[in-house]
């Protein structure tokens, strides 16, 4: 799809990833048109097109392409799990590859698309120390001061996973907000609460930063199998069940990969009166 602006508006696309939904805009044949006003906007699911995160493509040089990321209150999310593997499935497909290489906020990223037709994303190396991930000075990230014992993990955003008994019972709601704005959080951070169902089979709810609860978040599904691998309840390749499905982690030498199916739901084109309003 040619998503490069002309005048009569901004052409787009909505994919999913298990629920976890993209407004996606292809800038790499001309500038970048988004701005906090922009992506506040498109984010309004009553007077906008609605996402869990915005995805802009754009040029890169030793890589097929770069993406950045936006959540939907204006604010920069320095990494989507599954917006890049949604975007990497529409690029393998452009290109007529079965893997690319992207760079994001962490640097150079791979994707591959599996023989079953699920698409596989390399997230990089997990971070560990505080002052990356980032968490305030002197705090240990693996058991952090806050009741429940969290353990903050970073994987390109800030993730504080706790580990509950049952996951179906937590008021993601009410205790995701008032975690994501602890002063132990610089830039805030992503929220995960998870129990464990098997050694290799865990079950998630996740309140994103600058969003919300969403059904699915990749980054929150690597960083909590880190979690619990570095807390000894299960091993490094992990089943996650995220409210929208399931998606597959495996912790290896070369960073955390991180499998599941993508959507491509329309491609649509936003009108010239929507875009002068912002």
């Amino acid at each position: 799809m040619n998503t490069k602006r002309t005048q009569s508006g901004l052409p787009f696309m909505k994919m999913h990833g298990l629920g976890n939904d993209f407004v996606v805009i292809d800038a790499r044949e001309g500038d970048d048109p988004v701005t906090p006003a922009l992506a506040r906007a498109l984010g309004d699911r009553h007077r906008g097109v609605g996402f869990d995160q915005l995805a802009v493509i754009r040029p890169a040089q030793g890589a097929d392409f770069t993406l950045d990321f936006w959540n939907n209150d204006g604010t920069r999310a320095g990494a989507c799990g599954n917006a890049t593997r949604c975007v990497s499935d529409y690029m393998m497909r452009q290109l007529g590859r079965e893997s690319v290489t992207l760079v994001t906020e962490r640097g150079h990223l791979s994707a591959i698309r599996r023989d079953d037709g699920m698409v596989s994303v390399n997230m990089g190396a997990p971070i560990l120390e505080a002052a990356q991930i980032p968490i305030l000075p002197g705090i240990d990230p693996a058991h952090l001061p806050l009741g429940g014992d969290p353990i903050a993990v970073g994987m390109g955003n800030p993730h504080c996973v706790f580990f509950v008994d049952d996951a179906e019972a937590v008021e993601v709601d009410r205790q995701g907000p008032v975690i994501e704005h602890d002063p132990l959080f610089p830039e805030r951070t992503n929220v995960e609460f998870a129990s464990v169902i098997g050694p290799d089979h865990l079950r998630m709810r996740v309140w994103e930063r600058g969003t919300g609860i969403t059904l699915a978040c990749g980054s929150g599904t690597c960083a909590t199998a880190v979690a619990a691998q570095l807390r000894g309840l299960t091993g490094k390749r992990v089943l996650v069940e995220v409210d929208g499905g399931q998606l597959e982690i495996d912790w290896r030498d070369d960073g955390v990969w991180m499998t599941g199916p993508t959507a491509h739901v329309f491609d649509a084109t936003l009108t010239q009166d929507f875009l002068d309003a912002i």
